[in-house]
């Protein structure tokens, strides 16, 4: 199949709307026709080469949600019409994690950035002749994709898909990093550290479990005053200004969990957070850094006598196939936003500006919305 399609050809260049081939899918594998995707900051990362890929060019994007036009052979638990949201972690339900319920950290998630579909190792999307690499096995910057049946989560038909889509990610992490990795009680005190498309989530997860106080942390007015909206009882523009409001407001105790949800983590973060963590407490990394960075400034006195520790988070340390419906039931119920998360859509052939205004701060999450134009 012909469809367009935003590729990156190389690090620090604009994503360039080209024509690309997508193979039929083979043996385990469904193709879908999207409806919608997210505009994840964690396709900035490959422009910004703080993901760098094997393979060029790249075919962006990972957050998707559609309805399946084709089944290969093997496929069980979807079939053509059905809908569905792409996770960007891959769940097999047979390997060591997913077997011991922790499906977020599925072994078919090594092969992530290599572009090699999982159920043949060849790949299934080229432009020109040449091999594409879809982020994370997905390449949602695209209206039709075809990926492994590990990537395809069912949900019920009534769901709004450009809504669900933001699920494959963004919801998923920042909700979880705050619920599920965070464990957030009631009456805990939560600072969440960078209030984009993932962290304004971790402040509304934080909320619903039922935090005292709630505080997002963003150098960006527009997004600490959306962050109210979504529950934080406090907004600072840095941890530096928020640590003596935060010590005064509950005794002294600090937070119980800080979670970095900023769009490129910096190593001097990490000690920034520790310090505003209370004893016992928990620093919850879920923002990425680039991948060759080695070096984080910590206090590792306080590590061992204040007993805090760091703890990392993918896809919020959930189980993909349980988190998006149970989240997807909560918006049902009206006790998730989800709607109110987008800022605003684009076309696929925007993309570039929709990226532009992420770095500026003037969106939660933009979306590229699929029209019959793209299909």
């Amino acid at each position: 199949m012909r469809t367009k399609a935003a590729l990156l050809h190389e690090p620090g260049q604009d994503w360039a709307v080209d024509e690309i081939e997508i193979g039929d899918p083979v043996a385990g594998e469904v193709q879908l026709r999207l409806a919608a995707t997210g505009l994840c900051h964690s396709d900035e990362h490959l422009r910004t080469n703080a993901m760098p890929v094997p393979v060029y060019p790249v075919l962006g994007g990972h957050e998707g949600a559609g309805v399946v036009t084709k089944v290969g052979p093997g496929v069980t638990g979807v079939q053509e019409g059905d809908h569905a949201v792409l996770g960007f972690i891959p769940a097999c339900g047979v390997c060591r994690p997913c077997s011991a319920g922790m499906q977020n950290l599925c072994d078919q998630g090594a092969g992530l950035l290599t572009g090699q579909a999982i159920s043949d190792g060849t790949h299934r999307v080229t432009h020109r002749g040449k091999p594409v690499a879809p982020m994370c096995l997905l390449g949602t910057f695209a209206p039709y994709v075809t990926v492994n049946q590990s990537s395809v989560i069912k949900i019920e038909d009534d769901i709004p898909l450009e809504t669900a889509a933001l699920l494959g990610c963004g919801v998923s992490t920042g909700w979880g990093s705050a619920t599920e990795v965070g464990a957030t009680r009631p009456g805990d005190t939560v600072v969440v550290v960078g209030a984009g498309g993932i962290g304004i989530n971790a402040v509304q997860g934080a909320a619903a479990a039922g935090a005292r106080f709630v505080a997002a942390i963003d150098p960006v007015e527009f997004k600490r005053e959306k962050a109210v909206e979504f529950g934080a009882t406090h907004t600072f523009a840095s941890m530096e200004e928020a640590l003596e409001p935060l010590h005064d407001v509950t005794w002294g105790r600090l937070a119980h969990t800080t979670i970095l949800t900023v769009g490129e983590l910096q190593g001097n973060q990490l000690g920034e957070a520790l310090a505003i963590t209370g004893k016992g407490g928990q620093v919850v990394v879920t923002a990425l850094a680039d991948m060759t960075a080695t070096d984080a400034k910590i206090g590792m006195f306080e590590l061992t006598l204040l007993q805090k520790r760091i703890q990392g988070a993918i896809f919020g340390g959930a189980s993909p196939r349980t988190q998006v419906p149970r989240l997807l039931e909560l918006y049902r119920q009206g006790r998730l936003k989800l709607d109110e998360l987008v800022t605003r859509t684009y076309s696929l052939d925007e993309i570039n500006k929709g990226y532009q205004d992420m770095r500026e701060g003037k969106n939660l999450r933009g979306i590229v919305r699929y029209t019959d134009a793209d299909w």
